[in-house]
C-alpha cells in the first residue's frame, strides 16, 4: 500500500504521525539521511521506507528515496519505475546521480532505484563512492530515506549504518524475538549507527478500520503509536 494511492486513508495519517515523531526525535539538520531496515526479510521495511518518503514529500519537502537493497530491490515496483539505471551505476560507473534519479508520481519525491544487481553487493556498499553519494544528496535534499537490506540477515545494513544519520528498525508483532531485535540493534550501534527507534508492524485489531498498527518508539524518550492500514 502506498500513500500516493490513498492519501486520506488511516495508513496515510499513521505515516504523517511517524513523520512528526521523527521531527521531534532529533535535530533535523543532523538527521537528514535516514535508513530503514528490519530484523528479518519480509518484515515490511520497504513499505515503511516508501510510505515515509511519500509522507515527507507531501509535507512540502524535497525528498530522495534510495533503494540500497541491491540484492532484492523493490522500490521501483512500488512506484512503477524502470530499474535499468540506478544506484549501482552511480557507484560502479561514476554516473552522475542526477542522471540516475527518477521522479516519482508524488510532488517533491525523487527515487534512486537499485540499478542492475551486482555480484558483490556488500563490497559495493562499503566503498568510498557510497559515502560520497550520501554526502552529495544530503546537500541537495531536505530528507534522504534509504531502504536497506534486513540487518538480521545480511551485513549490508551494518555497512551502511555509519554512513547515515539515523536508523529506523521495523519489527513484526508476535514474530520478531526481543533478543533478536536487541542483537540487531547492538550490531548496528557497534557499526557506529544511530538507532532512532522502531516501527512495530502487523499488530492486529478487532475493528474494521484499523487492521494493523505501526508503533514508533523513540529510544531516548517518550513513546507514541500510529494506526495504519494494510
Amino acid at each position: 500500500m502506498s500513500l500516493f494511492i490513498s492519501p486520506r486513508s488511516p495508513a496515510a495519517e499513521a505515516f504523517r504521525t511517524l513523520r512528526t515523531s521523527l521531527h521531534y526525535t532529533a535535530d533535523r539538520e543532523n538527521t537528514k539521511v535516514l535508513m530503514v531496515t528490519s530484523v528479518n526479510p519480509g518484515d515490511g521495511k520497504t513499505l515503511v521506507a516508501t510510505n515515509l518518503a511519500v509522507s515527507l514529500a507531501q509535507s512540502g519537502e524535497k525528498v530522495l528515496l534510495i533503494d540500497a537493497d541491491i540484492r532484492k530491490p523493490r522500490c521501483h515496483r512500488v512506484f512503477s519505475l524502470v530499474n535499468r539505471v540506478g544506484l549501482t551505476n552511480v557507484l560502479v560507473e561514476s554516473l552522475d546521480v542526477d542522471e540516475a534519479v527518477q521522479q516519482a508520481n508524488v510532488k517533491g519525491l525523487d527515487v534512486l532505484t537499485s540499478g542492475p544487481i551486482p555480484p558483490n553487493p556488500a563490497e559495493l556498499l562499503d566503498t568510498a563512492a557510497m559515502g560520497d553519494l550520501l554526502r552529495c544528496v544530503r546537500d541537495q535534499y531536505d530528507h534522504v530515506v534509504v531502504d536497506s537490506p534486513p540487518a538480521g540477515a545480511l551485513a549490508d545494513a551494518a555497512i551502511l549504518a555509519s554512513k547515515v544519520d539515523g536508523i529506523l528498525m521495523v519489527l513484526v508483532s508476535g514474530e520478531t524475538r526481543i533478543d533478536q531485535a536487541r542483537e540487531v540493534k547492538e550490531s548496528l550501534e557497534q557499526a557506529k549507527g544511530r538507532v532512532l527507534g522502531t516501527v512495530l508492524n502487523r499488530v492486529r485489531f478487532s475493528t474494521k478500520d484499523y487492521r494493523y498498527r505501526y508503533y514508533y518508539e523513540d529510544l531516548a524518550g517518550p513513546k507514541s503509536s500510529e494506526d495504519v492500514g494494510e
